[in-house]
């Protein structure tokens, strides 16, 4: 793969160039895209206007801009890195974007990609009928902090806790949370899930928690190894956490409260591990079968 790079800063001068070299090294290289983009060209546009510092959402004014010297080694090099390291954009970037909001990302924390933060972004309508009355929210496993800073967009009266276990990832999540200056707001805590949270009651939990079961960890395209395996596989069908966050969410929901859990395609398993439980099932852009909803009560 090498050997197509070596003599590519002589060959190609536009952004053009750049662009159709690109898709076609990732193309040839058989890349995995699940950490924000669906296809080559999309992530290729990406990279090379992130990289050259141009506006992410107008790529044809500078299709044609030839690249200084510079400019070509560094899209080059991160094109080579993405084909030869398979390291996902996010990495590269130290960026990963959840509709209008950007986050800073690296190998400490998973890249975001949960479908919750659809929902945030819609202030979980039409399930939160009055988002201004909901006064506390509970982000388990956080990672990055990307569902705790949409929630607290999403509901600006709310203080939100952000929990997680690694003190790495926490580390990241109070970049992000400076960031946008919530640091009043978003309280960060490391806990392995409800230990250390006492009697905490919240309005709202909501919770994207490793999901991937066994047999899909040992199958995980190379991508996905370079993310923290803790937040990734979570015991032999993958609900080890949903298993703890069930059993003791009721009583750190206050009255109306209510539970929002994302659990990857675990559908068929967790509804056959809980019968009784009357899931309901919210709709994202991948479907219905990614994300459940139980209020309180559903869980005495």
């Amino acid at each position: 793969m090498s050997d197509y790079f070596s003599g590519a800063a002589q060959n190609l001068h536009t952004v053009r160039d750049y662009l159709r070299f690109a898709v076609s090294r990732f193309n040839q290289a058989q890349l995995f895209f699940g950490h924000g983009s669906s296809e080559a060209y999309d992530e290729a546009a990406y990279l090379i206007l992130h990289t050259l510092h141009l506006p992410l959402d107008r790529l044809d004014p500078f299709l044609d801009a030839r690249l200084t010297d510079s400019e070509r080694a560094e899209v080059l090099n991160i094109v080579r890195r993405r084909v030869e390291q398979r390291v996902p954009a996010a990495y590269l970037t130290h960026q990963a974007l959840l509709g209008d909001f950007s986050f800073y990302v690296d190998e400490r924390v998973i890249v975001p990609r949960s479908f919750i933060a659809e929902l945030l972004l819609e202030q979980l309508s039409p399930w939160i009928a009055e988002p201004e009355e909901i006064n506390s929210v509970l982000d388990m496993c956080t990672g990055s902090g990307c569902l705790a800073i949409l929630a607290a967009h999403a509901f600006p009266y709310a203080d939100v806790d952000a929990v997680d276990l690694s003190p790495d990832a926490l580390t990241v999540a109070e970049r992000n949370v400076a960031d946008y200056a919530l640091q009043q707001r978003v309280h960060l805590i490391e806990s392995d899930l409800f230990a250390k949270l006492g009697d905490k009651r919240y309005d709202l939990i909501i919770s994207n928690p490793p999901y991937v079961d066994a047999a899909s960890v040992a199958s995980l395209p190379q991508e996905y190894l370079h993310e923290p395996k803790l937040a990734l596989g979570s015991g032999h069908d993958g609900l080890d956490a949903t298993r703890i966050i069930l059993d003791h969410a009721a009583q750190h929901l206050t009255g109306n409260g209510v539970l929002i859990v994302e659990i990857g395609h675990n559908r068929e398993a967790l509804e056959a591990a809980y019968p009784d439980l009357p899931f309901t099932w919210l709709d994202v852009s991948a479907g219905d079968q990614f994300v459940f909803m139980l209020h309180k009560n559903d869980l005495r």
